[in-house]
């Protein structure tokens, strides 16, 4: 059922346009902008009604404070007042309202307003949707061709990205950042992940394919696919910056192959210097890469890999990311879930 939240101070106009709205509505009333946003916080409507002249909190902080809130800023606000100064509509339309209605309203016109506004809403969602599904599907299928180009499946991409959202929801359970790692940076994450190595197009194919060790020269051009993959990344976000994820493609591309202990390249960075985001992709990149064939090397086994993983723990990767990967490492890669989590690891030299 269609959720609408009704502000206003004045308690007779709640139960007027409560009255209005009749049946076909969940109905929720807030005496004010305070009470307002703390139920959405808790229940979120799919409109709200919002009176202007209300006492501590008018309606354009209200609707200030709910447009600050990613989770809320989508939602439809019509204001619903008995100020009817035509700089005041004007104000209310610029602040981000949907609609403006001066009371007393009529009900034909009050249902009409708010199922144009709720279509309107839905069809954006569509929208929206339709464009993060487009984005991702191309994103990852570029990333897979360019993986295929060194004989990978391209199935790399899509596990190493179930890899950081895993590892990343663990994280956050853990606290770990909690500044820096919230549930919508990990998203940005997961839609970045597939991208890491999208600047390996432009290396030579013999390099890339080459089945012998990289001569120093070799491994030099190498290295300069994550300055690079970081510039195109940069480019494609300047050409479209509502794609925010683009920003975390473009860290993760530059510092996956950093260390803990500042070995890495290609910026030689350390610790907490290296992106989170880089730190978590590192991980599950390098898992993912020694459970694969490669063109130099066959793919080890799954207890092989988790050893050398854990042998970078300090070195190269961050020690509480492995705490995590081992934590979750039989429920990620093997499918079943442990009977107690543990949070030690052996301490090693670097993968």
């Amino acid at each position: 059922m269609v959720r609408i939240l009704v502000v206003d101070d004045n308690v007779i106009s709640l139960r007027q346009v409560s009255s209005l709205l009749g049946v076909g509505y969940d109905v929720m009333l807030a005496k004010s902008g305070a009470a307002a946003l703390q139920m959405c916080a808790h229940e979120k409507p799919n409109l709200i009604l919002l009176d202007i002249n209300m006492p501590e909190m008018d309606g354009f902080e209200t609707l200030a404070r709910l447009k600050s809130n990613p989770h809320m800023t989508n939602i439809p606000v019509i204001f619903l007042t008995g100020n009817d100064a035509s700089e005041t509509e004007i104000r209310g339309l610029k602040s981000g309202a949907r609609d403006f209605l001066t009371k007393p309203v009529e009900q034909r016109l009050l249902k009409h307003r708010i199922d144009l506004h709720l279509r309107l809403s839905s069809y954006q969602e569509y929208l929206e949707r339709s464009v993060f599904e487009l984005s991702n599907s191309v994103a990852t299928s570029f990333a897979e061709m360019i993986e295929c180009r060194d004989q990978n499946t391209g199935e790399h991409v899509s596990r190493t990205s179930r890899y950081v959202k895993q590892l990343g929801l663990y994280l956050i359970k853990q606290g770990y950042c909690p500044g820096e790692l919230t549930h919508e940076s990990l998203e940005m994450m997961e839609r970045a992940a597939p991208m890491h190595d999208i600047g390996k197009i432009a290396i030579s194919d013999l390099i890339l394919l080459k089945p012998d060790r990289l001569t120093d020269n070799e491994f030099s051009v190498m290295k300069q696919h994550t300055v690079i993959g970081a510039e195109i990344l940069e480019r494609m976000y300047v050409r479209t910056p509502t794609l925010r994820h683009l920003q975390y493609a473009k860290m993760i591309a530059a510092s996956h192959h950093e260390r803990y202990d500042g070995s890495g390249y290609p910026y030689g960075l350390s610790g907490d210097d290296i992106p989170l985001c880089g730190r978590v992709m590192a991980v599950a990149d390098v898992y993912d890469a020694l459970s694969e064939d490669r063109v130099y090397r066959k793919k080890l086994n799954s207890s092989e890999a988790l050893l050398i993983v854990k042998k970078g723990k300090g070195s190269h990767f961050d020690p509480n990311i492995i705490d995590a990967f081992e934590a979750i490492y039989e429920e990620l890669i093997l499918g079943t879930k442990p009977p107690a989590i543990s949070t030690t690891s052996a301490n090693g030299s670097d993968a």
